[in-house]
């Protein structure tokens, strides 16, 4: 798929029809791109259960979601910390608890540019925790549900995949040895990447009803380094991103295209196509091989699955 299919300004929201009765849910929503997905979805008519770790947030967030669009969407959160896989175990049986249907699962949420090493509570180095092994660990327990639905998980990468070491240290996951921000950042959206595919490959294989995607939202004007960065690299995004950014809301829409539209191809990364896919249309971009790297996949899903105990039969 190219941005030709939908014209010359590629995808946008106008694409999609009514969302009434559809359930998405979408990690990390209660700012930046999440929050503009999740905005995005409820004016369709669907129905969006956030899943954020800061309650205060989540809670300001909806209000603003209401003040915007009225109090008759549909708009709730679970609370969850992905750097805790009992926090991700314990949010997903509220979910399924509480939530019958599952047309997609988007994993939006995300940590970068860790300044100094930080390990979670269970072992891993912070971004490979949250970006990979706890979306890893809600993927599966949530599997069941979105297959019931005939639904779709969405991965959101980067283009920080082809970057950095460009492979999963295997050696050394935590970058014990020699740890800069940018590496340990690169590996852990090369890895979710890799998840992706590879979960495509098992669906496949396994005649499930699920659909993946896998995109990017390019460079967008988020809050995602605020919190972690380093102060140099905050002041230098701060700038930047008044350069060379697109708003948070067009950062969505690759992940809510993933999720809504029909016709979109496996093995393929979707995202804007200009400026070297960081701003413009959304279409389909070029993907490096590494991402599609099935030894190293196939490694990477044996070791998600011990070090986050999950029995996941595919």
């Amino acid at each position: 798929m190219t941005t030709q299919q939908f014209g010359k300004n590629g995808w946008t929201p106008e694409h999609i029809g009514s969302l009434a009765g559809k359930t998405y849910v979408i990690t990390g929503a209660n700012s930046g791109a999440g929050f503009e997905a999740s905005r995005i979805l409820l004016t369709k008519g669907a129905r969006v259960i956030m899943m954020n770790r800061n309650p205060s947030k989540s809670a300001t967030a909806i209000a603003e979601l209401k003040q915007a669009l009225g109090n008759q969407i549909e708009v709730s959160v679970v609370q969850v910390d992905l750097g805790k896989l009992d926090s991700v175990r314990k949010a997903s049986a509220e979910l399924l608890a509480t939530t019958p249907t599952i047309d997609a699962l988007i994993c939006n949420g995300a940590i970068a540019q860790v300044a100094k090493q930080e390990i979670t509570v269970d072992g891993f180095e912070s971004q490979l925790g949250v970006n990979h092994f706890g979306h890893f660990l809600l993927c599966g327990l949530l599997f069941d549900r979105i297959e019931e639905s005939k639904g779709r998980i969405v991965i959101v990468g980067s283009n920080g995949y082809k970057m950095g070491l460009k492979r999963i240290k295997f050696e050394d996951l935590n970058f014990n040895q020699k740890y800069t921000a940018w590496d340990s950042y690169s590996q852990s959206k090369l890895a979710q990447m890799m998840f992706g595919y590879e979960l495509q490959r098992r669906i496949k294989t396994a005649g499930k009803s699920v659909e993946v995607q896998i995109c990017h939202p390019g460079a967008s004007r988020t809050n995602l380094l605020m919190d972690t960065a380093s102060t140099f690299n905050k002041l230098v995004w701060s700038v930047m991103s008044r350069i060379i950014a697109q708003s948070a809301e067009k950062g969505a829409w690759p992940e809510v295209m993933c999720a809504t539209e029909q016709g979109l191809q496996t093995a393929k990364l979707y995202g804007p196509t200009k400026r070297a896919n960081t701003v413009g249309p959304v279409g389909e971009n070029s993907l490096d091989d590494v991402a599609l790297d099935r030894e190293a996949a196939t490694k990477l899903w044996q070791l998600s699955l011990e070090k986050t105990s999950l029995n996941w039969s595919l």
